[in-house]
């Protein structure tokens, strides 16, 4: 039975990797879809919607396939430059949180570090001194620290979340 659907967007091929991670991990049950051609979320009992951050919130294409989610099982998965579990990446799970209909339950959160965009990072390089996203000591040490990022360690985090929170969600349908 396929009860859950795994749809994402991705812009460099980071939450493409942690969305297949995801669907490998749990097999038959899922159905993976880009976001422009994902089937109805009416057919499926979850849905599983991850993107990438972009100014702190889900890029725009996901933010609109969110927008119009109704009486649905979320888990919401994102991928970022930023340490995952910093402030930065909490904040841009409650941006997403919130552009959900309030018939809408998350049942679960995932952040997994990722590379950032060539290009932006070399639009950020040529901020000017004083700008939040100028260069620095410390952004280039994060940027640095992401390039290598989903890495092997990262998609095995990925699919044990992915078994923990099936062994979770049929442990509570058989209370039902």
């Amino acid at each position: 039975m396929q009860d859950i659907l795994i749809v994402y967007d991705s812009k460099t091929g980071n939450t493409e990797k942690v969305a297949k991670a995801l669907a490998e991990a749990a097999g038959e049950r899922c159905v993976l879809a880009q976001v422009d051609a994902a089937p109805a979320a009416d057919d499926f009992a979850v849905v599983v919607a991850g993107y990438w951050v972009d100014k702190g919130a889900p890029n725009a294409k996901m933010k609109k396939y969110l927008e119009n989610l109704h009486g649905k099982k979320v888990v919401l998965f994102q991928t970022l430059g930023a340490d995952p579990a910093s402030d930065h990446a909490v904040s841009s799970l409650v941006n997403a949180g919130v552009l959900m209909n309030k018939d809408c339950k998350v049942l679960g959160t995932l952040s997994i570090r990722g590379a950032i965009d060539p290009a932006l990072i070399a639009m950020m390089r040529k901020m000017p001194a004083g700008s939040p996203h100028s260069p620095s000591p410390e952004s280039e040490a994060r940027w640095a620290a992401a390039a290598s990022h989903p890495d092997a360690e990262d998609l095995a985090k990925a699919k044990s979340f992915m078994q923990g929170f099936l062994t979770m969600y049929d442990k509570f349908l058989k209370m039902m």
